[in-house]
């Protein structure tokens, strides 16, 4: 049973957020809410005219024509003519001719008929809006380009209710904050499903969770929703314990061997009949993935180090002058946008591809495990057990056999889900799938290429803490802003023109010390020294100052890493209580210090 007489009301203005595990239904819902299926059992009951579109997660297969056909494909009986209409202007424009003009002309008619200038115009202007060029061959866009032409198709039908499954997957962060800004502003309500917890923290008004065949709604945002789930949850625990305990005890009871013949002893026994059936009919709560990464011998010290490279496709540059240490250990997270390099820097750093300019030096004894954004590491005809076993009944995980069932038990796929083909798979389950293929093999750096794309929130968080202890070198390309705040320690920005800027910290400190540095530009702007003018030199007090901040630093740095190590573990929280909150306000504090510090050894180290 997918969804068990769930109820669920949509009020305009709502912009519902949809949260819940993989395969609990979440599409199946926003496919009977714009009429693709139909319920089982129940009624969905809908304004008179109400307009619903719907964009799912996976792009349509068999969708041909240029992006024009595609977006005006949303205007139903006035798709086909407006297709034509502007297909006929462009080769007239090209080619000339009488009769193409008399064909254009008897087409403006019939527009003109069914009201198709207008419709023209607002195909026109969600174009602009998305920035997608009419003309393209959708067949032959980005896979982010697609979903911008498919979020197109949808909003020039003006529906009433947009629904959106998993948006902001193969955007890049760009992008999807100018969908949230757009979303904001031009669409009135709307049910999204997301695993990126910054989208619905900006986006959402309310939040529904999918859980064993229920919903259950929240009229909050989604920092409120966690904390009300949690105290849900930990609600239901304590009810089914004490519910466990007493039908322990009344199975102890009727053991006895008591005559059930009195009136209230029958009835007893009656009772204890309706529990075993409640129990019986109890659906667990999805368990969490128990994800493990095997770890190789240490990779030597330098893991790679580029000087001066540049790289460029048919004289165009892609990445330009890029010079950068990844040690054994650094965490380092890529942004960029879509098309801008990232596989292209990627493969520089890996050793696969020469630089055109410039020299990359590769570390000793590494093991490097790729996470493919595109699964194309998986066999959609194979099943699960295939992809993973290759022909095996057992693995060697970290030294131990295993039996390839109870493995991909932890990765939460069933037996019976674990014979399946994978064709048949949700987005996260094959995600899912592939971290399980991959971490059969052990590794010393990881490069993980969009690995956050349909997973739930909770295979999400575990995947974060995963690779927070993960003592080998971390790649990471990713537009899930939390998920790189969370995990790396550096950043690599992709810039236009192949310019490739380095940052500490992760998404956040990256916007941080951009928005500083400008302020600051703007703020002292450098002083042209006067002919004979001698230049200033650092004071006696600058000088100590200068050569004890290596040292201050190196004592910030070391406390923040054992904070990071002691907010890490999961030990620690059992006792912890207030301490949480005075660690990560240490932690807090120790940023805007290490800033402070860093800026002040620049500032003096550019005087001396």
């Amino acid at each position: 049973m997918l969804l068990d007489g769930i109820n669920l009301q949509l009020e305009e203005g709502d912009r519902l957020c949809l949260m819940g595990r993989n395969g609990t239904g979440k599409s199946t819902l926003m496919k009977l809410i714009s009429g693709e299926i139909s319920p089982d059992e129940g009624d969905i009951s809908r304004r008179q005219g109400l307009r619903v579109a719907l964009v799912s997660q996976e792009i349509p297969q068999g969708l041909a024509g240029s992006v024009f056909d595609i977006v005006a494909g949303g205007m139903g009986n006035a798709a086909e003519l407006l297709a034509e209409y502007h297909h006929l202007g462009h080769r007239l424009a090209a080619e000339g001719g009488v009769e193409l003009l008399k064909r254009l002309e008897s087409l403006q008619k019939a527009l003109e008929d069914a009201g198709g200038w207008r419709l023209h115009q607002e195909v026109e202007r969600i174009l602009t809006r998305l920035q997608l060029l009419p003309d393209e061959e959708f067949a032959s866009l980005s896979g982010g380009t697609k979903r911008r032409a498919l979020l197109a198709r949808a909003l020039v039908s003006e529906p009433d209710i947009l629904l959106l499954d998993e948006p902001t997957n193969h955007l890049d962060i760009s992008t999807i904050i100018w969908l949230e800004d757009f979303l904001l502003k031009s669409v009135k309500t709307c049910l999204f499903v997301t695993h990126d917890r910054s989208f619905a923290r900006k986006l959402a008004n309310r939040i529904a969770e999918m859980d064993r065949g229920k919903i259950y709604a929240w009229s909050c945002g989604y920092d409120s929703f966690v904390e009300r789930r949690e105290a849900l949850l930990e609600a239901e625990l304590v009810r089914e314990t004490l519910f466990d305990k007493k039908l322990a005890q009344e199975e102890v009871w009727v053991r006895q061997g008591i005559k059930a013949r009195r009136t209230r002893n029958e009835g007893r026994v009656r009772a204890l009949r309706k529990m075993r059936v409640e129990r019986s009919e109890r659906r667990q709560r999805t368990g969490t993935a128990n994800i493990q990464l095997q770890g190789a011998e240490r990779s030597g010290r330098m893991v790679v180090e580029a000087e001066g490279v540049s790289f460029a496709y048919d004289n165009r540059p892609v990445i330009r002058e890029l010079n950068t240490t990844i040690m054994r250990g650094d965490k380092v997270g890529i942004i960029g946008p879509n098309g801008s390099g990232k596989t292209t820097l990627l493969r520089l750093l890996l050793g696969e591809l020469p630089p055109g300019n410039g020299t990359v030096r590769l570390g000793s004894r590494r093991e490097v495990l790729y996470f493919d954004q595109l699964r194309e590491q998986l066999d959609l005809d194979k099943s699960v057990i295939e992809n993973v076993g290759e022909g095996n009944d057992t693995l060697i995980i970290n030294g131990r056999s295993r039996h390839i069932i109870g493995y991909l038990q932890d990765f939460l796929f069933t037996p019976e889900r674990a014979r399946s083909p994978v064709q048949i798979l949700s987005g996260g389950e094959r995600n899912r799938l592939l971290l399980a293929k991959l971490f059969t093999r052990p590794s010393n750096v990881l490069v993980m290429d969009e690995p956050t794309n349909d997973l739930d929130a909770e295979t999400l968080e575990l995947l974060e803490e995963l690779l927070l202890e993960y003592p080998g070198t971390l790649l990471l390309v990713s537009h899930d802003r939390e998920f790189l705040n969370n995990v790396v320690t550096s950043t690599l920005v992709l810039a236009d023109g192949g310019v490739v800027r380095e940052y500490v910290g992760g998404y956040d400190d990256w916007l941080r010390q951009e928005g500083e540095a400008l302020p600051a530009m703007a703020a002292t702007p450098v002083k042209p020294r006067r002919q004979g003018e001698r230049p200033r030199k650092l004071t006696f007090k600058e000088e100590r100052e200068l050569e004890s901040l290596p040292e201050i630093i190196g004592e910030l740095e070391r406390e923040q890493e054992g904070l990071h190590k002691t907010l890490a573990d999961p030990e620690f929280y059992r006792t912890a209580g207030s301490e949480v909150a005075i660690l990560n306000t240490r932690l807090q504090t120790l940023e805007s210090e290490l800033t402070e510090a860093y800026l002040r050894w620049e500032e003096l180290d550019a005087i001396a």
